[in-house]
Formats: structure tokens, C-alpha cells, sequence
């Protein structure tokens, strides 16, 4: 089984680049936001706990997360590997997830992340928020705000995987064919 975790930044193309790398290496999409909704619908025990905490405005804690990941994991014996998005954004996340994967003789296999200049990402989100419809892709300032939560808060993640040596930084500019390429040859080195 091989794990990825994908990062970048919004406006990165982590959408984009996700959807072909489940498709190119038979991965399963592990998005926190999908399981959490999911788990609501279907009103499991931690769908319930998890929509009780939310309807009070307060943020999911890790153990439910990483319960809900886990019931995801049990549920795909044979996937391949899983492609982890969205998730891990803290320190403590991330040494749950690495538990959390021991406990089931896996482990992160990489860490990719994408790197695009702020100037490309606020274009390229300005552009998208002439089409979809998302008022956060829309304002420059608030662009720009995303993007340094977005450093802020995930520096300590790739800090924590890179004591491991698992991450590569990947240009995130350029054909999305070319970035898919590059992302491919990062994995095949250490899939094989």
C-alpha cells in the first residue's frame, strides 16, 4: 500500500493533480471535508458526534477525524493506497495519521507539495472566480489571507514529514501535464 499526502496552497492545482493521480495509481481520494459529510448523511456514531460539535461551532476534534479516517481505511482492504487530502493540517494530526497507519502496517509513502509563486496563485484564483461561483475567489485581499493561513499552518506538517525525508517540493507552475509529470516521477522513485 502506498500513501500520498498532497499539499499546496489554494489555487495550487491540488484538485486538479488529485484526481489524476487516483486515476494514473488506482489511489483512494481520503478528502476530511468528503468523510465528514458522509459520515453525517449516513448518521454513523461518529457522523452524530461530529455534526453535534460543527452545530456548535466549534471545530471537529482529532480523535473523531482520525476515527473517521480509520473507518475509511477498514472499509478499503484492497485499495492500493490512499491519497490523503486536506488532511493532516497539524502536528498532532500528523502523528495520529502516522499511528493511525502503523497500527495497520502502512505508512506515508510521500509528501508532495506544490509550489507556485503567490502572484501565479492569485491570478489563477481571480481567474476561477470568474467562473465558480466562489466569492473567496473573488477578492484579492482575502486571497491573500488564504494563502498565508495556508503557510502558516502547514509549514509545521511538512516540518514534521520532512524529519523523515518524505517531502518534495514540486514546481506547481507550468502544463498540467507537465506538473502530472513531475509528480509521477517523485512517486515511481519511491514506489519501486
Amino acid at each position: 500500500m502506498f500513501n500520498i499526502i498532497l499539499f499546496g496552497p489554494p489555487g495550487s492545482g491540488k484538485g486538479t493533480q488529485s484526481e489524476k493521480l487516483i486515476a494514473a495509481y488506482g489511489l483512494k481520494h481520503l478528502s476530511t471535508g468528503d468523510i465528514l459529510r458522509s459520515e453525517i448523511a449516513k448518521q454513523t456514531a461518529l457522523g452524530l458526534e461530529a455534526k453535534s460539535i460543527m452545530d456548535r461551532g466549534q471545530l471537529v476534534p482529532d480523535a473523531v477525524v482520525v476515527g473517521m479516517i480509520a473507518s475509511a481505511l477498514d472499509a478499503n482492504p484492497q485499495a492500493k493506497g490512499f491519497l490523503f487530502d486536506g488532511f493532516p493540517r497539524t502536528v498532532a494530526q500528523s502523528e495520529a495519521l502516522d499511528a493511525l497507519l502503523k497500527e495497520k502496517n502502512t505508512e506515508i509513502g510521500i509528501v508532495l507539495a506544490l509550489e507556485v509563486s503567490e502572484e501565479e496563485l492569485v491570478n489563477r484564483l481571480l481567474n476561477r472566480g470568474l467562473t465558480s461561483g466562489r466569492s473567496d475567489d473573488t477578492n484579492e485581499s482575502v486571497i491573500r489571507a488564504r494563502i498565508k493561513e495556508y503557510q502558516d499552518k502547514t509549514m509545521v506538517v511538512s516540518d514534521h514529514y520532512n524529519r523523515f525525508g518524505k517531502v518534495v517540493n514540486v514546481k506547481g507552475e507550468g502544463s498540467v501535464d507537465e506538473i502530472f509529470a513531475s509528480l509521477c516521477s517523485e512517486i515511481d522513485k519511491r514506489m519501486s
